[in-house]
């Protein structure tokens, strides 16, 4: 008999209260492993809480997570890579990306005392293809939102997490680059076959890109396809009467207003 590999993430009946107030009243979901699942909701409904309190850094109420079957740890927090909605860092901060980057591995952590293409050659082959070759030289401070976000994913990417958390990945990109943003993320899935788990209000890209979908407003209001989600009067629970599903006629994906 064929063995069904356990969840990656697993949530059950988690509660957090923040300041007297529940945000999360007990939320339950489960992450295959390998997939690219994302999970919605409006403002205040609760998604970096979860994520949060995934990661170790939000106390909970009750409940339980297991990550790859396992309660938390720091062995089991060291497999997965998190990237947050948004890192504000002082324009005077001086560090390069180069040496940024460095700090994150052992084996260039003393980034001072090495040349250049030494550091790089420990760094790139583990973030081919995230377009951040280019920005090495430059002070992490004063990048653009979307080069600051393609370099905290490369970061976190660098000792080879198996799950991946993205809070709101394209917060401070543009909106042409928003698209190339997400066939990134699509393309590290599918190259590392890593379990990412995707917050995002971009319900068209979520449409495109997400295997499975949870629909988050304090509980799971609704769960399933994306296809199936956007039909799923659930939805509307989660976002507010005012939800409007319609099809983009040149692209053929529904969008939201």
């Amino acid at each position: 008999m064929h063995k069904i590999p356990p969840p990656a993430l697993t949530v059950r009946d988690l509660r957090v209260n923040l300041g007297g107030l529940p945000v999360l009243r007990g939320v339950t979901l489960s992450v295959p492993k390998g997939e690219l699942v994302a999970l919605i909701g409006p403002n205040g409904s609760g998604k970096t809480t979860l994520l949060r309190a995934i990661l170790g850094l939000q106390m909970i109420d009750s409940g339980e997570i297991r990550v790859l079957d396992q309660p938390l740890s720091p062995a089991t927090l060291s497999r997965i890579g998190y990237v947050p909605q948004k890192l504000e860092l002082d324009r005077s901060f001086g560090l390069s990306v180069r040496e940024f980057m460095a700090l994150r591995l052992p084996a260039t952590r003393r980034w001072l005392w090495r040349s250049h293409r030494s550091i790089d050659a420990a760094l790139l082959p583990a973030v081919a293809g995230l377009g951040i070759e280019t920005l090495l030289d430059r002070p992490i401070a004063r990048l653009s939102g979307g080069q600051l976000q393609r370099v905290l994913i490369a970061w976190s990417l660098l000792l080879n997490p198996e799950i991946l958390l993205l809070d709101e990945p394209t917060a401070g990109v543009d909106t042409p680059g928003e698209r190339s943003f997400y066939e990134m993320i699509e393309s590290i899935h599918r190259q590392r076959r890593m379990t990412i788990v995707l917050v995002s209000h971009d319900l068209s890209m979520v449409f495109r890109y997400a295997r499975w979908v949870y629909a988050l407003n304090g509980v799971v209001c609704c769960e399933g396809t994306p296809e199936k989600i956007i039909q799923d009067d659930s939805l509307k629970k989660a976002y507010g009467l005012h939800l409007t599903p319609y099809h983009h006629h040149h692209e053929g994906l529904p969008h939201v207003h």
